[in-house]
């Protein structure tokens, strides 16, 4: 809904609410989210392999879906995985499981920050996806996560950003001292407040609001509570 905007509060209840009285599923929105941000990135034009970047929360989630759109549409895909496999939970791990059973790689780095083996996995990428963090995040990423955002930062390939650039406050719009700089940044059901202030501008890079199912009536009865 490109005409309005949803707090990080009002998005998980959104979510919620789909869930608990629409009869929606995480694995459904989440499925929707992923492809979404899957066909914007073949808008985009892909010359090259894509590298998607993963913590161990929705966001990731969101990237196993985009790899597995991706590798069924022929187009090289990897995964980075900053979480254990066991970490995950919910229907990120869901998702992870039916990935593991495709020929998509996936690369774990754990809890740990390996700079040779990053440089070397970011070779010849054309494009970087950011599903490192997610909206409930504040504050300075912890280490690793704030060392592979500035080498992520580094690299030539462009970046995406899943749902909103990891470091940056979704509410405020306030950029952490590491905080993803992307070029694209594929957002659901609504912008968030912080994404319109010019001091997100160069993080976000061009926005794309992507729906992802949840009935209209349900996100305008949110917005009018508040």
């Amino acid at each position: 809904m490109q005409s309005i905007a949803l707090t990080r509060e009002q998005s998980r209840l959104v979510d919620r609410l789909a869930t608990d009285e629409y009869g929606m599923t995480g694995l459904v929105l989440m499925e929707n989210a992923g492809r979404g941000a899957a066909d914007v990135l073949c808008r985009l034009g892909l010359t090259g392999p894509v590298v998607i970047c993963c913590g161990k929360g929705n966001n990731a989630g969101d990237g196993f879906v985009i790899a597995r759109h991706l590798d069924l549409r022929g187009h090289a895909v990897k995964i980075l995985l900053w979480a254990e496999p066991a970490e995950l939970t919910g229907d990120a791990a869901v998702n992870f499981r039916i990935l593991e059973k495709t020929d998509v790689p996936i690369e774990v780095f754990g809890n740990r920050h390996d700079a040779p083996r990053l440089e070397k996995l970011l070779r010849g990428a054309a494009w970087i996806v950011d599903g490192l963090l997610g909206t409930g995040a504040r504050g300075d990423p912890r280490s690793p996560f704030d060392e592979v955002i500035d080498q992520l930062n580094a690299a030539a390939a462009p970046k995406l950003a899943i749902d909103l650039p990891s470091g940056l406050d979704c509410d405020t719009g306030e950029p952490a001292r590491h905080a993803i700089r992307a070029a694209e940044t594929c957002t659901f059901v609504a912008a968030k407040p912080g994404f319109l202030t010019p001091a997100a501008a160069p993080y976000v890079g061009r926005l794309h609001v992507l729906d992802i199912g949840q009935p209209r009536g349900l996100v305008e009865k949110i917005v009018g509570k508040t």
